[in-house]
């Protein structure tokens, strides 16, 4: 599955102006469904909703500088490593991130705009996973 870069721009483009209620969506998404990675995250989030939102905009911006994208990847992992994320903590945050996607893109949620996202969150969580396994070693 490869990703449609114009799609992934689009439907983030089509997010965007719903700002804060998307990660406030994302981690409500998260904790009901995958309750056991609440405690991984601060008691209050509103630092991380930040964090969160800025890191989506660099990725949608640096989608086609391989390097810049790697080495960020590459430095969250790391970071979530030591906060005690593990691989297996990945597929709940893709899934609970799609779904905030798919509920605030509108007509812009697409089946393709769905594996686009689907494909660059595998390259994300794969890279953040090898570079959190690295730095634990």
């Amino acid at each position: 599955m490869t990703a449609d870069l114009s799609l992934i721009r689009s439907s983030f483009a089509a997010v965007q102006p719903h700002g804060s209620q998307v990660t406030a969506y994302f981690y409500d998404h998260l904790f009901a469904h995958h309750p056991g990675v609440r405690p991984l995250f601060a008691t209050h989030l509103d630092e991380q909703r930040d964090r969160l939102w800025a890191a989506l905009g660099a990725l949608v911006v640096n989608l086609e500088n391989t390097d810049t994208l790697t080495g960020m990847l590459q430095n969250l992992g790391r970071r979530h490593a030591g906060y005690g994320a593990l691989a297996e903590h990945y597929p709940a945050v893709g899934a609970s991130l799609i779904a905030t996607l798919r509920h605030y893109a509108g007509d812009a949620w697409t089946p393709a705009a769905e594996e686009s996202w689907a494909a660059v969150y595998d390259v994300i969580s794969s890279t953040m996973i090898e570079a959190g396994k690295a730095a634990s070693n």
